[in-house]
């Protein structure tokens, strides 16, 4: 059992992005010194208008027992007899990527965004998949595009994405532009290593990102991960800089070829 263990943890430290931790570690370290200066400063002069960044925790929790409300009461969830190859692909997911609870998933309106993501609040965790990205593996019969967005989602779980403490810890730091944000694209090349372990046929499926839910089976994957070697240059890094996820030429090259991590800058 421990031999398996092992296997899982040294598996799960494969799948992460190798510029990952070094990022959460500046993170976390502005947020850290953010909180120390503003217990600091109230101590010195006896106000507590510094104590202000102290709500931050309370904050962060109250987004997101919001935010996971919103999904509960506003989405319609996914399970067994709703939605059930979908449930079913979330469950494998969970299994394979070694969660110890499946997480909830739920649809929610789009309205023309494609989109998905995933969070927790306590002890819960949960996928919420946009209606207009759900349609690829339902109603326009893509299944295996659908599989890979699970895949994705319950990677950013089982990465740790998901952590109240992981994510007060970069609270401050996402307000610092290119700060929080190139984390973010590390994490999301994390999910994505993840999503190809669980279902690598469901790459393509990307294109959506780039073409929408309509047009996306015209496009020629191949064809934007090779633009991430001619397309390039100080505005498409800034482009990039700036943005939560990686370029779809950067994400899409990294996930071509595997030999390379994918660019972060």
């Amino acid at each position: 059992m421990a031999s398996v263990r092992w296997g899982d943890r040294r598996r799960r430290r494969a799948l992460r992005h190798p510029r990952e931790n070094q990022a959460l570690a500046a993170c976390v370290a502005v947020t850290a010194l953010a909180v120390a200066g503003g217990i600091s400063r109230t101590l010195q002069e006896d106000s507590t208008q510094p104590l202000l960044v102290l709500a931050v925790p309370a904050l962060v929790f109250f987004l997101r027992g919001q935010m996971y409300a919103k999904q509960r009461v506003n989405g319609v969830r996914i399970t067994e007899t709703q939605f059930p190859e979908a449930h079913r692909m979330v469950v494998d997911a969970a299994h394979r990527l070694g969660l110890p609870r499946v997480p909830d998933a739920y649809v929610v309106l789009g309205n023309g965004q494609v989109n998905a993501f995933a969070s927790g609040h306590g002890f819960r965790r949960y996928v919420s998949i946009n209606s207009d990205l759900f349609e690829i593996g339902d109603r326009l019969a893509d299944p295996a595009a659908l599989r890979f967005v699970i895949g994705h989602e319950v990677g950013h779980i089982a990465a740790g994405h998901a952590s109240y403490w992981r994510q007060f810890g970069i609270s401050v730091a996402n307000l610092i532009p290119g700060l929080g944000s190139t984390l973010n694209r590390a994490q999301e090349y994390t999910a994505d290593n993840h999503a190809y372990d669980f279902c690598p046929e469901g790459v393509p499926g990307l294109r959506v990102l780039a073409a929408g839910k309509y047009l996306y089976s015209d496009v020629d994957f191949d064809d934007i991960a090779g633009r991430a070697t001619t397309d390039q240059g100080l505005f498409v890094m800034l482009a990039n800089f700036l943005s939560s996820h990686p370029v779809n030429t950067w994400r899409f090259a990294a996930l071509a070829d595997r030999s390379q991590p994918g660019r972060v800058l």
